[in-house]
């Protein structure tokens, strides 16, 4: 940095926004020889921290948690086995992520090599991830997306296990909502159980009652944070819809808003273009075999004369579609307009839509969330 280049101005940051881990506080932590204590010691000392900043007069909007590689490598993460959860596996990023939330305050763990220079990732990629990053979480918007119909809430369902392998067949839904906008909610659903070898299929399904509760609740959410109902409801996935699933899904959407497209899409590499070029397909291809349609959302992007990836890409099957409410076209225009709304990554566009995207990472975050405590709904605190 040197004063007379750029903007001539230097960012100065308030001293009571800091809260410092002591030697003496690490080596407490560090010594510890049990790994499960050692990770919840530390989780504990980082809580405790997170506290006072949030209890300041004038509290920080957004919280920069820098870890030393000795923090991350002796507390990074803890594998144990207690009686009431089986095996457990922890991270302490998720546990962190999860206890923010108390404090309603989002955060960015920063690692020593990337505040080093010692990451090898290029310095423009970080920077864009790391300021962008905070720039959402500060409550800001780097982009809208562009060609979203007005007025549609665009609903994800997803799935994750709990801590623990006592019950293995447990799953908890999860549910995602955003508007035209790229504003988007999660929600933790119920617990339910899930058996592969009694139901035939590895993807979890819902029941009538159980897929009307869920869609229920986002909508409710919906309305009271959007202030409006929508006029469109657009739900996406990545297996097949069950017919009970479908009903369920159907009542809750029918009772309010008459407009909706039910959709499956499932990531798959079976099926692929083969082009005559040295490049893969462009991203946006659409074409069809049989009656099952297929999209690129990853591939060449021709006004940038490059491909971002450096596998041979696979595109996207639509696997299901319920209501016929929209055009095929339009639907699968929206999909690759929401594939560009993860603002924690440098890449023009990902895979999947954001609406299944985040259903992982939020899951992950979700674990470290007890059942008596409620998550908060905005996407900035999971990221």
């Amino acid at each position: 940095w040197m004063p007379d280049r750029g903007f001539f101005s230097a960012l100065e940051f308030a001293g009571s926004w800091n809260e410092e881990l002591g030697q003496a506080e690490l080596r407490e932590v560090l010594e510890i020889r049990s790994q499960r204590d050692r990770f919840e010691a530390a989780v504990k000392l980082f809580d405790s921290k997170l506290r006072m900043l949030a209890e300041r007069d004038n509290p920080p909007e957004y919280i920069v948690i820098a870890m030393s590689e000795e923090i991350v490598s002796r507390c990074g993460t803890a594998d144990y086995t207690t009686a009431d959860s089986g095996t457990v596996h922890r991270d302490l990023r998720r546990a962190l992520k999860a206890n923010a939330m108390k404090y309603r305050i989002p955060t960015q763990i920063l690692q020593a090599a990337t505040a080093e220079g010692r990451d090898q990732t290029p310095a423009s990629r970080i920077a864009w991830n790391f300021f962008t990053g905070m720039y959402c979480k500060a409550g800001g918007y780097a982009w809208s997306p562009y060609g979203l119909a007005q007025g549609t809430c665009y609903v994800g369902i997803g799935f994750y296990r709990p801590l623990g392998s006592r019950f293995p067949t447990m799953q908890t839904s999860l549910v995602q909502a955003f508007d035209d906008r790229g504003e988007g909610l999660v929600l933790r659903g119920h617990d339910f159980d899930w058996d592969p070898t009694k139901t035939g299929s590895n993807s979890p399904h819902l029941t009538a009652d159980a897929a009307q509760r869920l869609m229920a609740m986002a909508l409710d959410q919906y309305e009271q944070v959007m202030h409006q109902t929508p006029a469109r409801v657009v739900v996406h996935k990545t297996s097949r819809y069950w017919p009970d699933e479908r009903d369920g899904f159907r009542a809750a959407i029918e009772s309010r808003v008459r407009r909706y497209d039910l959709m499956a899409l499932e990531p798959q590499s079976a099926v692929r273009l083969i082009t005559t070029s040295k490049y893969p397909p462009l991203r946006g291809t659409r074409f069809t075999v049989g009656d099952l349609d297929y999209l690129y959302t990853t591939g060449y992007i021709a006004a940038l004369n490059e491909f971002h990836g450096v596998h041979v890409p696979a595109p996207l099957q639509v696997a299901d579609h319920i209501g016929q409410d929209t055009p095929r076209g339009v639907l699968l225009k929206e999909v690759l307009a929401l594939t560009k709304l993860n603002w924690n990554s440098e890449a023009l566009g990902g895979l999947l839509p954001i609406t299944i995207k985040f259903s992982r990472l939020v899951g992950e975050i979700m674990r470290e969330v007890p059942r008596d405590r409620e998550p908060l709904p905005q996407f900035k605190f999971c990221i």
